[in-house]
This record gives structure tokens, sequence and C-alpha cells, in this order.
């Protein structure tokens, strides 16, 4: 009863903050009212969970592996729904057959875990920083 509630708080704070950088193009969470879905989450649930994605401005496979590689919460994983925080990336493009992924930026997603919103935000950031210094 504890876990989830902490997950969409630290998932809506670091989606939040995500939404201001200049690097991401598009943050994808229920709760924003642009997300595709959107009406339906309102409708259906009480809640979201610690899962966002986000879209990058273009960056080299150099940049985003750099960006990706020295993170230290973010760790790179698919398990969706533990404590820990995770980040990967993916390609919705190759996966999407009945519409088409707008976007064209490196796609990221994340599982926001039960650390505190205000040191994944830091561990983000330093990683928007190795991000632009390997561009």
């Amino acid at each position: 009863s504890v876990r989830l509630p902490r997950h969409q708080e630290t998932a809506l704070q670091v989606a939040r903050w995500l939404a201001g950088r200049a690097e991401v193009t598009h943050v994808r969470h229920p709760a924003f009212g642009d997300c595709p879905g959107h009406a339906v989450w309102r409708r259906d649930f009480s809640g979201a969970n610690g899962l966002v994605t986000i879209v990058l401005q273009p960056a080299s496979k150099r940049a985003l592996a750099a960006m990706l590689d020295g993170m230290k919460l973010f760790a790179m994983g698919y398990s969706w729904g533990g404590y820990e925080s995770l980040i990967v990336p993916i390609d919705p493009a190759a996966a999407r057959s009945a519409t088409v992924w707008p976007y064209s930026g490196p796609c990221l997603r994340l599982h926001c875990g039960l650390e505190d919103p205000a040191d994944l935000i830091d561990d983000l950031e330093q990683g928007f920083a190795r991000l632009h210094a390997a561009s």
C-alpha cells in the first residue's frame, strides 16, 4: 500500500522536471493531458505507477551511450514495478503496427523507484551533462 503511491509521486515529479528540459521533446505519462489514452486513464484508474517515457532531441548513439553509461541510480533494465529505478533506450517505431510513432529522437523508458526524487533528478541532470559533453 505504500510502494505504488510512492512510485507515482516520484514519477510525476521526475516527469514534470523532464518536461522542462531542452533535451526532451516529449514526455509520456498517463497523468499528462497530452498523453494518448489520458481520458481512459482518468476514467478507469485512480493513479499511475513509476513508468515514464521520454523522447530526446536528436543525439548520436555515442552521446546517448555516454549519458546512460554513467547513471548512478538508474540501472539499465526492463523489470518494471520493482523498488529500483531503471532506464533503457527503446525504439517504439519498430514495435508499432496500428499507428506510426511520430518522433525521431532517441526514446528512453524510465521506471522511477523508491529513491528520493531529487536524487533521481540529479542523476538525470548529470546524464544530460554527459550527453552534451559527448555531442
